[in-house]
């Protein structure tokens, strides 16, 4: 078992300026200080900021050049081909530049590669899809900033390329009309953590203000935020007013598609949460191309009949619990194999292979077997002589440093400090074995591999007030960037024999301070066993919400206990 450390925040004295200012809970206060939101104007608009609050898209290096370029295109009458990804964040930013583009006026085509035959990005011979179409407009999304050979290939066949995409850059940018990329040093975009939606909708942005649309802005909005908590992207910045204002229009859904796939969820009608996003829908569109059929997730969301939009979120759910049944029993495997070896007690960096798993699995089944064992892990499938792999790593350590270190030994790699793809020759895995390994074990210390829980405020029972939870409502959407916070409750004690349910979670009645909460904690029915009534236990918990019986129910989600 992971060794498990609870560090409470101190106490800031500009909590007490804040709560002042903004006439909030002290305990809301400390939770925004926590998140370096110190000033009340920068914290009033994390609190009560709307899409006033977006930037000027233009800040965009090269916006400029795109939209002219996109425009001359529509006018001339030239065929547009978008090149996506095979992710929500790729998909959901082809169907909504194909819209964008298609109420504009332009003539249209997509194309997406398949994950398990082509892999990720562009490849020089993908020019040749590009003059099948006879395209002579190439914008892609999600990808491309390192298709330096296709956009060298492109510019020779006299193809235009526009890049937009959030991915870190190679050693040489590709010779494009245009690239969007915020991440880009000289990029001069102030947020630098948009998903490749995001710079999508900036793009649509600049489009739609030239041509005096920005009242439709808000339209695209509602898939902008699936596709920005799919790629688990900062929730800061404009990602949180994309999140929060897509969420809230996503209780209207005009979008045949969107709509079957909501009610499908059983989410008609409701408030959809980041969560809901997260764990229901967003996996069903990614279980497309996690399983080799990406165009069943696009053409759900271009049908305009509502018996095949049926049909194909049926395809998807079953699609999805197959990516689940799949995912579970390389999980399971790959869990025996590092007890059995005692890899967790002498690596600090999990490296595994087989030739039997499902390459479109291995990325969620890393980032299960990161939580369980807190350290980077990277799983690799073997296929004609190739090593496919797909990492996640922890908040110590960003993994695509690594991958630059052995950079030499890829056939290709890319991503994020979080989350990598990488593709080489199978006799080179041991060697990227030993000097990964090396890399991580010179920078990854004993302490980097305690799993932390970071307290927001100490608080008792008696306050969690109505007023307490009204403003906790204003702290979300929660994701990356942006955590639940996390309370920590001392001496409550079980005040009823603990329920171990579905067979895995532990269920606890507690009181404290003349209050009593349900407390759940998930994935932890050892806990129903180890405690008994009238024991007294410190917890780590956020809030959770559920609506029962019309009304809505408060629940503690139990982080630790310490008894």
């Amino acid at each position: 078992m992971v060794e498990t450390i609870w560090m409470l925040a101190p106490y800031r004295e500009e909590a007490k300026t804040l709560s002042a200012e903004l006439d909030i809970p002290s305990e809301i206060a400390q939770i925004l200080v926590n998140r370096n939101l110190c000033d009340p104007e920068a914290a009033g608009k994390f609190l009560f900021g709307n899409l006033d609050g977006l930037h000027d898209p233009y800040l965009m290096r090269d916006m400029k050049e795109a939209v002219e370029r996109i425009s001359k295109a529509i006018f001339q009458k030239e065929k547009i081909l978008i090149f996506g990804d095979y992710d929500v964040d790729g998909i959901l930013s082809v169907v909504i530049l194909s819209k964008a583009l298609e109420s504009l006026g332009a003539e249209v085509d997509y194309f997406i590669p398949e994950r398990l035959k082509e892999g990720y990005g562009i490849k020089e011979q993908h020019i040749d899809i590009v003059l099948e179409k006879k395209a002579s407009l190439v914008i892609s999304v999600d990808c491309g900033i390192k298709a330096t050979r296709f956009a060298k290939r492109a510019k020779g066949e006299g193809v235009d390329i526009i890049i937009t995409d959030h991915h870190l850059p190679g050693d040489i940018l590709p010779q494009a009309k245009a690239i969007l990329n915020p991440v880009l040093d000289e990029s001069g975009y102030p947020d630098r953590s948009l998903a490749g939606i995001g710079v999508v909708f900036k793009l649509i942005q600049a489009l739609f203000e030239r041509e005096g649309m920005s009242s439709s802005l808000p339209h695209y909005m509602k898939m902008v935020s699936i596709g920005t908590i799919a790629d688990v992207a900062e929730l800061k910045g404009e990602n949180r007013l994309f999140v929060k204002f897509g969420l809230k229009a996503l209780e209207d859904v005009v979008n045949i598609g969107l709509s079957s796939l909501i009610e499908f969820c059983g989410l008609s009608g409701k408030k959809v949460s980041a969560g809901d996003v997260g764990y229901r829908i967003g996996p069903r569109i990614n279980a497309a191309g996690r399983m080799g059929m990406t165009d069943l997730a696009v053409k759900l969301f271009f049908t305009d009949s509502i018996p095949e939009s049926l049909e194909l979120v049926g395809h998807l759910n079953k699609l999805n619990a197959k990516r689940q049944k799949t995912q579970e029993k390389i999980y399971e495997q790959a869990l025996r194999r590092i007890r059995k070896r005692t890899l967790d007690k002498r690596y600090k960096f999990l490296i595994l292979g087989c030739e039997e798993w499902h390459r479109g699995v291995i990325g969620i089944v890393a980032s299960k077997l990161k939580d369980h064992f807190h350290r980077p892990v990277l799983m690799f499938v073997y296929e004609d002589g190739k090593a496919y792999g797909s990492g996640r790593s922890i908040n110590e350590f960003p993994l695509i440093a690594c991958l630059d270190e052995c950079k030499e030994l890829f056939l290709n790699y890319g991503g994020h400090s979080m989350a990598v793809g990488c593709v080489l020759a199978h006799e080179n895995l041991e060697l990227f074995k030993k000097t990964a390994n090396a890399y991580v074990g010179s920078r990854i210390t004993d302490d980097h591999l305690k799993r932390k829980i970071y307290i927001d405020s100490k608080i008792d029972f008696s306050d969690i007030s109505p007023r307490l939870i009204e403003n906790f409502y204003l702290l979300s959407p929660f994701g990356v960037g942006n955590p639940k916070p996390i309370f920590m409750t001392e001496k409550a004690e079980v005040v009823r024999e603990p329920l171990k349910i579905q067979g895995k979670h532990a269920k606890l009645i507690l009181k404290q301070k003349g209050r009593i909460f349900e407390a759940l904690g998930w994935e932890r029915g050892e806990w129903a066993q180890s405690l008994q009534k009238g024991d007294k236990i410190d917890l780590t918990y956020s809030f959770q919400f559920s609506e029962y019986m019309g009304e809505e129910k408060l629940s503690l989600a139990l982080e630790d206990i310490k008894s």
